[in-house]
């Protein structure tokens, strides 16, 4: 098996519902998106996946559609403003978790038929998450809306 893998930086905004901690309140953070992906033979260059074909599908899409945006559960009471305000979101059917922003960025890059293992979200320098689908269990789309904003 090969593995190859692409470090992506990007920022955004977030809060979690039904939280106790400080991660109720609105804050962001600079994360760090770690895409492995695999293949048990080699294309014609010699590579599972180009190093630039991965940045320019799975980069492309973080930066279009999460870098400096507010990642939020869909019933998060801030979306009515945003949405008045023309302010750019996305909705979640769950709260946004490192976990599941991993989820997020594994399942766009498996729809853009990339071979991908695994994502693993760096919220911070000291805290991960990493999402690899268990085989045959269904899950329920993650995103529930996304807005144009500005």
């Amino acid at each position: 098996m090969f593995r190859v893998t692409k470090e992506i930086h990007f920022c955004y905004g977030h809060r979690l519902l039904n939280y106790a901690g400080k991660c109720r309140h609105l804050h962001g953070h600079n994360g760090k998106a770690v895409v492995t992906l695999e293949a048990a033979s080699l294309d014609a260059l010699g590579m599972v996946v180009d190093f630039s074909a991965i940045k320019r599908e799975i980069g492309k899409w973080i930066d279009d559609a999460l870098d400096h945006r507010l990642l939020l559960h869909r019933d998060d009471p801030i979306i009515p403003e945003l949405v008045r305000q023309g302010e750019p979101f996305v909705a979640l059917n769950a709260n946004p978790t490192a976990e599941n922003i991993a989820r997020l960025i594994y399942e766009r890059a498996a729809a853009g038929g990339m071979p991908v293992a695994e994502v693993t979200l760096w919220e911070t320098e000291n805290s991960f998450a990493t999402y690899r689908p268990t085989p045959g269990a269904p899950d329920e789309p993650l995103v529930a809306r996304e807005s144009a904003g500005r």
